[in-house]
């Protein structure tokens, strides 16, 4: 399911995927422009990119450069649940790091 489009965002995508056990993604894929960040809600399982295998578990995050040939397996018991974000690779500039961005109110938090 893809999310990004649901929520109204206009600079990312995100969706999820649940494998069951033994389950692969099927392909390997890559992007034109876009990077992204997996990462895994529940289970453990492989992640391959560019052909290096990396085990993966709940809390783990992989980011994967556009080019970069990329799938996941299941080998676990239980289901894996990962989130993908997906974002235009190197949009981001000095001035957009999250210090530099952010803006502290001088205005009452209300609730």
């Amino acid at each position: 399911m893809f999310a990004g489009q649901a929520v109204g965002a206009t600079g990312s995508d995100m969706s999820f995927q649940t494998l069951v056990p033994g389950q692969d993604s099927g392909f390997l894929h890559t992007h034109k422009t876009h990077e992204e960040l997996y990462i895994i809600l529940k289970g453990e399982g492989m992640y391959q990119v560019d052909g290096e295998q990396i085990p993966v578990s709940e809390g783990s995050i992989v980011r994967v450069d556009p080019a970069g040939k990329r799938a996941l397996k299941n080998t676990g018991s239980e289901n894996l649940t990962m989130m993908c974000i997906q974002y235009k690779a190197n949009a981001f500039t000095e001035a957009d790091s999250p210090m530099e961005d952010g803006v502290i109110l001088q205005e009452e938090l209300k609730w």
